[in-house]
């Protein structure tokens, strides 16, 4: 009877987690293919928090120098496909700012982060994260190019 039971019970719970599941009608499998999306639309990437540096160079011309050298770094990495998201983070003292990479390891994180002239210079030191995220998020620098009306 005890048996019967687990079995009926494990039945139940089957069924219930099967109907939880619902095929989308609107599934695009070409689309999410190109954005290397899996079953539930999502993919792995390195979320990066960059907090302030050490650096405390309060110079004009070193600090606009090395952050123009950032935003060109940005803006080369996001026609790249490398950077999805990129942005700073409003009245903060612990962080300046995020960036989304589309890659699956901290590692290939790194290597793309050291490009950075504002990280190199110790401006902003980068604290890494795997995320797991939606990936229609792929789609946002070309959007991003319709709707900006000014380039940095």
């Amino acid at each position: 009877m005890k048996v019967l039971f687990i079995a009926i019970t494990l039945i139940l719970i089957l069924s219930v987690s099967l109907k939880a599941q619902t095929e989308n009608k609107n599934y695009d499998e070409a689309l999410a293919k190109s954005l290397n999306a899996d079953d539930y639309g999502m993919k792995k990437y390195v979320l990066v928090m960059l907090k302030p540096g050490s650096n405390t160079d309060t110079s004009k011309s070193v600090i606009d120098s090395v952050f123009t050298g950032h935003m060109k770094n940005i803006n080369r990495l996001a026609e790249s496909g490398d950077l999805v998201i990129a942005g700073p983070i409003m009245k903060s003292k612990e962080y300046r700012g995020i960036f989304i990479f589309n890659v699956e390891t901290i590692e290939e994180a790194k290597a793309l982060i050291e490009t950075d002239p504002a990280v190199s210079a110790k401006f902003l030191e980068p604290e890494m994260f795997l995320w797991y995220g939606t990936a229609a998020l792929m789609e946002t620098t070309k959007i991003h190019r319709k709707i900006e009306k000014y380039s940095f």
